[in-house]
């Protein structure tokens, strides 16, 4: 059964491309696999950040100190994530989607493995959390590569009217991998003591990375490269409308849109900060500050984030009915109300009430994460689409998602109160909600136009808007200027 086409008619682009539902859900399928698998990985790191990497890492620094290492070492990872964005648009930019993306899963699959095998701070000294730092480097630049090259496999495949809620499933399968992530943790402590989890329990999920190798190689056997990327090899390939791959895409990239990639950045801001507060730090917090225990915390994160199993997908398909600004501005406007009475929520110590607070902050972070893979990927020119998009990504990933447990261990831990983490809260959505208010909704845009496409397109409607303005002016209608003429 045929869906609607790709886009619209396209000025110099090959006929209107149809996509089967089959092969949509073909491609679902393989997105949001490779997606799980990939921040099953990445994720995992964080909850053995908050359970013991800080004991078996960092055990002479005690108590929040060695949490507070602990997840230092996860913002290390944060750090990688810009330059694997960096490395991979150039590729996805210049050589196509598919390849950035496969590469980057094998990466990631051989540094969580090499992490299940590290010995512990009592076995090698100071050298067990040396390699922590350098297995999580490499496993950040595989995020930072993954993320743009999954978004654009289902954006750029996918029917125009439906790109928000298949831009949403890449979004799913982050949610997919932090579930099995934790589940899987918790499995092991339901059937370890404390002392079997802290000496080898927790080294269990990592072994199981190599798993995601095996689908990097599926996906490079199995899927096709994206129909917007075969058009802009074609129409350079025949000089249509003087196309070109850029030969350095990311310098065109940070040259011409600069702007857009900042707006980016700050759209995901709360959006990145507030997920690993309540799926990481609140692991952390309900342990240390609210006295329940670890199993219990790992039960109500992730009966919290299942919720988003059904939460990000709708989202994603409001988007296209409403357009992703909207979406977008009502949810970072309603995280920045909420980070108060998310927080006198959490502090009643209550499980059933703190796994309430969670669910409703994880279905505000919904509203801004289901629309916003269509989004970035509507923001940016197919010649830069993979870079900009990664960039903008990435860079608030640093900024926001990395350090966001630890600064709300640090505050916590300086003032004594969680207030000051609701504050911390308040102004990330602030940051998004005038970073997405000042972005300029291309809602179902044209994925196909390149950035010299989208400049002639631009300049030619300026010189229309031009010369109906001028004739306006002067009270001479069209068809008064045509019999003139």
């Amino acid at each position: 059964m045929s869906t609607a086409p790709d886009s619209g008619t396209r000025t110099g682009a090959p006929e209107t491309v149809e996509v089967t539902e089959k092969k949509m859900g073909k491609l679902a399928s393989a997105s949001i696999l490779a997606t799980a698998l990939e921040w099953f990985d990445f994720l995992i790191y964080s909850t053995a950040s908050a359970l013991v990497f800080g004991t078996v890492f960092f055990p002479t620094l005690g108590g929040s100190g060695g949490t507070i290492a602990s997840f230092g070492t996860l913002a290390v990872g944060f750090l990688a994530r810009p330059l694997g964005g960096i490395i991979a648009g150039s590729l996805g930019d210049k050589y196509g989607r598919k390849g950035p993306l496969v590469a980057s899963m094998i990466v990631m699959g051989l540094a969580t493995f090499s992490i299940g095998l590290l010995p512990g701070y009592d076995t090698i000294g100071i050298w067990a959390p040396i390699l922590l730092i350098v297995a999580r480097l490499v496993q950040g630049l595989g995020v930072g590569a993954q993320w743009g090259g999954a978004t654009l496999l289902l954006t750029e495949h996918s029917p125009v009217k439906r790109r928000g809620f298949y831009g949403s499933l890449v979004q799913l399968g982050t949610v997919a991998g932090i579930v099995i992530g934790n589940a899987f943790f918790l499995a092991i402590l339901l059937f370890v003591d404390d002392q079997a989890f802290a000496a080898w329990g927790w080294r269990v999920p990592f072994l199981s990375g190599l798993l995601l190798v095996a689908v990097g190689i599926y996906v490079q056997l199995k899927i096709e490269e994206t129909p917007v990327f075969k058009t802009m090899q074609a129409k350079a390939a025949a000089k249509t409308a003087d196309v070109e791959i850029p030969k350095v895409p990311l310098a065109l990239a940070v040259r011409k849109y600069w702007k857009q990639i900042l707006q980016a950045a700050g759209a995901f801001f709360v959006v990145n900060g507030t997920f690993y507060i309540m799926i990481s730090g609140m692991l952390s917090y309900g342990t240390a500050n609210l006295g329940l225990s670890q199993t219990t915390m790992i039960v109500v994160v992730v009966i919290a984030v299942l919720t988003q199993m059904v939460t990000i997908p709708f989202f994603g398909a409001l988007s296209d009915r409403h357009g992703r600004r909207k979406i977008f501005l009502v949810g970072a406007a309603l995280m920045g109300v909420y980070a108060f009475p998310f927080f006198w929520l959490v502090d009643t110590g209550n499980p059933v009430v703190v796994g309430l607070a969670i669910i409703i902050g994880l279905t505000l972070h919904a509203t801004m994460f289901g629309p916003q893979a269509a989004m970035f990927a509507e923001m940016f020119p197919a010649d830069v689409r993979y870079s900009g998009a990664s960039l903008g990504f990435q860079l608030a990933s640093v900024f926001a998602g990395g350090l966001a447990p630890m600064v709300m261990v640090w505050l916590i831990a300086t003032t004594g109160t969680s207030l000051s983490v609701s504050v911390y809260i308040l102004a990330m959505a602030i940051i998004t909600f005038v970073a997405v208010f000042t972005i300029r909704e291309r809602f179902q845009a044209d994925l196909h136009e390149t950035s010299d496409e989208v400049a002639k397109r631009e300049a030619a409607e300026a010189v229309a808007g031009t010369a109906v303005t001028g004739r306006a002016a002067t009270g001479t209608t069209a068809q008064e200027a045509a019999t003139n003429a």
